[in-house]
């Protein structure tokens, strides 16, 4: 039996990495899937891959086209916000506008999209929200991610919330924090860097077990965290970095 099936699951940051991996693990666990993506390339690629997809470019720092998207839904399982983005700099070094990005991108969108499809939710009977979240946040730090870390902090303290808020409502909403990963935006990271070579070792050393996640591992965690098999799991925090904050 496929852990999804027929269940409407909608993924953001669908067009590559561990949104990507992501819309395809659902698929194959017959879910119906509807992902979205502020750009159409990622998007045009899982589409012709798959015939039943149903794919939006929504940016989904814009609220009045999130409650669009959700709000012309009829129905609505399960939701995975992926969206995100990683900024560099300490206290000092960060800037105002790359604070606000963060915030606008990391916890923001998620707030507006998790506050419709939880209406949503209720309506269909209950549903899981699976967020994006980090080891870089309230469980541990890392140098030079001021801004991604106290944004990653805010979506677990979010997430929780939620939970409790609406697990009368069979609603669940569940965080998963990786380490590093490999995707392709790590990898335009490292290739950018002066020497790729010394980045990647270092980036891969920071797992005791020797290398990064791999987007299929974290996706068949959120296809856990979709699926009825975890039921009693809601407010949970679940690591995935290799050894990384032992």
């Amino acid at each position: 039996m496929q852990r999804l099936h027929n269940k409407t699951c909608l993924v953001t940051g669908a067009g590559a990495g561990i949104g990507y991996a992501t819309v395809e693990a659902f698929i194959a666990e017959g879910a119906n899937v509807i992902a979205i993506d502020r750009t159409p390339v990622g998007l045009a690629d899982l589409a012709s891959r798959h015939s039943g997809l149903k794919t939006h470019v929504v940016d989904v720092t814009d609220a009045g086209a999130v409650k669009a998207l959700i709000g012309g839904l009829d129905r609505l399982d399960v939701l995975f916000n992926c969206a995100g983005m990683v900024t560099t700099g300490d206290l000092l070094t960060c800037t105002p506008e790359d604070w606000t990005r963060t915030f606008d991108l990391n916890v923001t969108a998620i707030f507006h999209m998790c506050r419709h499809a939880v209406a949503l939710m209720i309506k269909s009977g209950g549903g899981s929200i699976v967020n994006m979240g980090s080891v870089i946040s309230s469980i541990g730090a890392a140098p030079d991610r001021l801004a991604y870390g106290a944004s990653k902090a805010a979506v677990i303290g979010l997430s929780k919330s939620i939970a409790l808020d609406y697990a009368a409502e069979n609603v669940r909403c569940n965080v998963i924090c990786p380490s590093a990963v490999e995707t392709p935006s790590m990898a335009a990271r490292i290739e950018a860097m002066d020497d790729p070579v010394a980045a990647r070792r270092a980036f891969e050393s920071r797992q005791p077990i020797g290398r990064m996640a791999f987007t299929g591992e974290i996706a068949e965690m959120a296809v856990y965290l979709a699926s009825d098999l975890s039921g009693c799991v809601t407010g949970s925090t679940m690591i995935m970095d290799g050894g990384a904050k032992l």
